[in-house]
């Protein structure tokens, strides 16, 4: 969020376990890029949380148009390549998103990283918008 607001992008931050009191008012409000993410579950899976997250968005106000949503997502390599960040790549296929899909190594540290989020937060926000939700 940091970097995204040192670009000059407000940037509203919602957890997947927001109180949904707090959440539907930041969500109903237009934005112009929606960048979602998720840890990777049990071979794979997306997370309750993250579902439950979805699902309040669905309803209230409705998806975002796929060009607006990119995804980002960790997940460990050790439980093998079909499974690494399986949920960051079902959220980017439930949502269309044309956006290419960030996969971090579970518990992201160091230089290469942070390199790779900037860069990647740099690409999706690369149109000028007056508002992002990560």
């Amino acid at each position: 969020a940091a970097h995204c607001r040192g670009r000059g992008h407000a940037v509203d931050w919602l957890g997947a376990d927001e109180d949904p009191d707090q959440a539907l008012p930041i969500l109903a409000r237009p934005h112009d890029r929606y960048l979602f993410g998720a840890w990777t579950d049990n071979a794979g899976r997306t997370p309750t949380e993250m579902k439950d997250f979805v699902a309040l968005l669905r309803a209230h106000p409705g998806l975002p148009p796929a060009d607006r949503v990119a995804i980002f997502g960790t997940g460990e390599t050790q439980w093998g390549m079909e499974y690494f960040c399986g949920a960051a790549h079902r959220l980017a296929g439930y949502f269309h998103s044309p956006w290419p899909v960030l996969q971090i190594e579970q518990m992201p540290h160091g230089d290469a990283d942070r390199h790779a989020i900037q860069e990647w937060a740099d690409q999706v926000l690369a149109a000028p918008g007056r508002h992002t939700t990560c």
